[in-house]
């Protein structure tokens, strides 16, 4: 059985990985809205993969790790979910436009949930899949700030019944270092 404590402790690892790992990167974070009620944040750090390499300069492919806290219900009685993240990203710039840049991505990675019960629904599996698809603005004199809505589906991709999903949208503001 995960715990809290359990997952707290992965989700430092995580990150403590990807900052031991990258001279620069960006942090983020999301303000989330699910199915019914569901809402919550996504703290999350990435760093360009391919940095360095000679390709097309509109492409970028980076690594993301986050954790995730969702609250499902009302002040009286709610249901809450720790997640906690890890995806490889790809970026591809499709115009530089009003002195910045417009992007899109999608992804697919890992994540760990501490509850497989949640928002009425039993996912089944601590384990789940999750697929992204965005649309993002990047701006600011050197490029450091971006802003990005999100499509999120997290799945145990049929490995195990009921396999129902979770869908969230999400809005995010991130800076790179």
């Amino acid at each position: 059985m995960f715990t809290l404590n359990r997952i707290a402790r992965l989700s430092l690892l995580f990150i403590s990985m990807n900052i031991a790992c990258a001279h620069a990167g960006e942090i983020s974070a999301d303000y989330i809205r699910g199915e019914g009620d569901v809402e919550g944040i996504k703290l999350a750090y990435r760093f360009d993969i391919l940095k360095g390499y000679d390709f097309d300069p509109r492409i970028k492919v980076y690594a993301e790790s986050s954790v995730n806290f969702w609250k499902y219900g009302t002040p009286d009685h709610y249901d809450s979910n720790f997640v906690v993240s890890i995806s490889p990203v790809l970026q591809y710039t499709f115009c530089e436009c009003m002195e910045g840049e417009l992007y899109g991505e999608v992804g697919i990675g890992l994540s760990l949930l501490d509850d497989t019960e949640f928002a009425g629904k039993d996912v089944s599996t601590h384990y789940q899949f999750e697929d992204r698809l965005g649309v993002g603005y990047r701006f600011g004199e050197t490029r450091e700030y971006s802003v990005a809505l999100r499509y999120f589906h997290y799945s145990n991709a049929g490995f195990k019944k009921p396999n129902p999903g979770l869908d969230f949208i999400s809005f995010s503001f991130s800076k790179a270092y």
